[in-house]
Formats: C-alpha cells, structure tokens, sequence
C-alpha cells in the first residue's frame, strides 16, 4: 500500500548532477506516527523522499526530482552534497536508542520493490546503495547491523560478498582500499565500524580483522 503525505522540507537539486545514489535510513523513533509527524515538520529541517511503516505501508514524502534533507553531513565517494544526489528512503524502526530490531517481512518486500523501481529510474550503480552510516560513519549507525543487505543485493539491490578469502592488511592498506571504496577515512576505527555493519554484521567491532579485509577486497574488485 502507498499513500503521499507531502514533506516541506525539501529544496531543488543541484543542476547537471545525476541521482546515482540511494541512501538507506531507519528512523530511530518508537513508532511510524511520530516519524511521520517529524519528517513533515517544517521546523525539524529534516525528510526524506520516501518512508516505509514495519506493516509495508509505503510513504511518498519528496518528489525524487527535488532534494530531501536526509544525509546531513556525509560524504561518498568524493562527493559531499549527498541529498544532492540520493534518493532517501526511511525505514520505521525504533533504532539503537529506544529497541533495535530486524527489519519485517512486510517492510522489506515493500522496500525491494521500491528500491527495485528507483534503480530503474536512475543510474544507480551497485555500489552507491548505501546505509545513512557508510556515508556518516562518525555519526551514524542506520540501518544496522540487523538490516538484510544481502538479501537486498540477491534481489540487484547493491553489493553483497559471500565466502571472501580472508586476508591480512596493515591500517594503512585497509585506509586506502576503505578510501577507494567510499568511506570517509578521517576516523579509520569508524569507517571500519559502519563497513563492518553493511557488509559484516556478524562482527561490528571497527578493528580490520582478516575476514572484513578479504570481503573489502573483493568487493574492490567488484566495484
């Protein structure tokens, strides 16, 4: 089901600059009534252009033609007006804060079809599907260690490595491969977290283990 509930919070996009990203979110609020509440209030400064309720009730805030507010300070890639160039997508959950858990069934058909459907409007590549916390690691911990990327990435929805040969790396190897990947490497320990959380939640620890070395140089080779 879909519904528009129009966000004010939102201004033009840059010209000449493509939406060749897609930025994933959960709301960290207790429910979807008080996220709807926020991102439609013109003094939070805050929206996204799509949010998907737990039941799979999906959202239509912003026109993808114009920039939602959603990414704040961030940076991928080189680029560091991400709302410039994204397509954000808010996911109801109560977050770290107030009782983080999986993502339903419900919430994440209703998410693929959207994100399937985004992906084949815009030039979005693989690699540029990304949580709130690879493009502000320092900040950030959404979606989570608990969101299902690789059930996303089964479904051509980003990038997923499964069975990576694990491989020893010093911090400055894994700061370059992590730098020519995305990730702002200002903070190594964060950006190593936010990785670890997208691609190897089973550990989220910020250290550069052999595992979460071998799966970033594969997913290089992918990318």
């Amino acid at each position: 089901m879909s519904t528009l509930t129009v966000s004010p919070n939102f201004n033009d996009r840059p010209l000449a600059i493509p939406i060749d990203m897609l930025v994933l979110h959960y709301t960290g609020m207790q429910t979807c009534q008080v996220a709807l509440e926020r991102l439609c209030d013109g003094d939070a400064q805050v929206s996204a252009h799509y949010l998907i309720d737990e039941d799979g009730t999906v959202y239509r805030l912003v026109d993808e033609d114009k920039r939602a507010w959603h990414a704040g300070v961030a940076w991928w890639r080189g680029a560091m007006d991400v709302n410039g160039r994204s397509v954000g997508i808010e996911l109801v959950n109560p977050g770290h804060e107030f009782g983080y858990r999986a993502f339903p069934e419900a919430q994440m058909t209703a998410l693929e079809a959207l994100a399937g459907a985004i992906l084949k409007r815009h030039p979005i590549p693989p690699h540029n599907v990304v949580g709130h916390s690879d493009v502000a690691p320092r900040r950030k911990q959404d979606p989570g260690e608990l969101f299902d990327w690789q059930r996303l990435a089964a479904h051509g929805i980003g990038l997923w490595v499964d069975d990576a040969q694990p491989t020893k790396a010093t911090n400055v190897d894994v700061a370059i491969m992590l730098a020519a990947f995305g990730y702002d490497i200002t903070d190594l320990g964060a950006a190593l977290a936010a990785f670890q959380r997208h691609f190897r939640p089973a550990l989220v620890s910020g250290e550069a283990d052999p595992e979460t070395v071998g799966i970033l140089k594969a997913l290089l080779e992918m990318a």
